[in-house]
C-alpha cells in the first residue's frame, strides 16, 4: 500500500453528498497516511444521503470561502445528486475546484461529482466516467466520456457508481501518492 504521509486532501461537499462516497474514499486515505479536510459552502456541518434517506451529519473543518487550494495536495468531490448540483452554482466552490487544476494537483470525482469540474470548465479533452446520466452533459462540455469503472487521466480520477468504490479509492491513493501532474493543469 502507498503512504500518503504528510499529504492533505479537501473534500468538497454540500448537504446531500452520498454518504458512503464520502465516509470510505476519506478512511482510505486516512489510512494510508492523509490528513482529511471537509470543505462545504455550509460553516458547521454538513449532512449525507443514505441511498434513500438522509444520513449523518459530519463537521465541517473551514468554510469554502475561506479554503485555499494551495493548502491541499489533492481534491474529492463525492456524488449525489443534491450535492453537485448545489456546487456547481456556488461561485466560491467551483473556483476552489479551478484552482486545483491551476496547479496540477489530483482531483477524484465519484459518480455526480464531475458536474463541478464542467462548471468549472476543466473536462474538455479529458477522458471521464460518471454516473451515465451525466454522460451528456460531459460529451457536451469536450470530455471523452467512457463507461468504465474507475477512469485515470493525468492526475483526474472518476468512476460510476458506488460498486467501484474499492477500485476508486485505489486509484484515488496511486494519483495523490504521485503528486501534481503537468497535463493536470486547466
Amino acid at each position: 500500500m502507498q503512504t500518503l504521509n504528510g499529504k492533505k486532501v479537501a473534500i468538497l461537499v454540500e448537504d446531500g453528498f452520498e454518504q458512503i462516497e464520502l465516509t470510505s474514499p476519506k478512511q482510505a486515505l486516512e489510512q494510508a497516511g492523509a490528513t482529511t479536510h471537509i470543505i462545504s459552502p455550509k460553516r458547521d456541518k454538513v449532512k449525507g444521503w443514505d441511498e434513500t434517506k438522509w444520513g449523518q451529519e459530519f463537521p465541517v473543518d473551514a468554510p469554502v470561502e475561506q479554503a485555499n487550494a494551495n493548502n491541499y495536495d489533492a481534491l474529492l468531490l463525492p456524488g449525489g445528486v443534491m450535492n453537485p448540483d448545489k456546487l456547481r452554482i456556488n461561485k466560491s466552490a467551483v473556483q476552489f475546484v479551478r484552482s486545483f487544476f491551476d496547479q496540477g494537483k489530483p482531483v477524484a470525482a465519484i459518480c455526480h461529482g464531475p458536474w463541478p469540474l464542467i462548471e468549472a470548465n476543466v473536462v474538455k479533452g479529458r477522458k471521464m466516467t460518471s454516473y451515465p446520466s451525466l454522460q451528456s452533459d460531459l460529451k457536451n462540455a469536450g470530455a471523452n466520456w467512457v463507461d468504465q469503472e474507475v477512469v485515470v487521466d493525468q492526475g483526474l480520477v472518476t468512476r460510476c457508481n458506488p460498486d467501484d468504490l474499492p477500485a476508486f479509492n485505489r486509484k484515488m491513493i496511486e494519483e495523490v501518492a504521485e503528486g501534481q501532474h503537468e497535463r493536470q493543469r486547466a
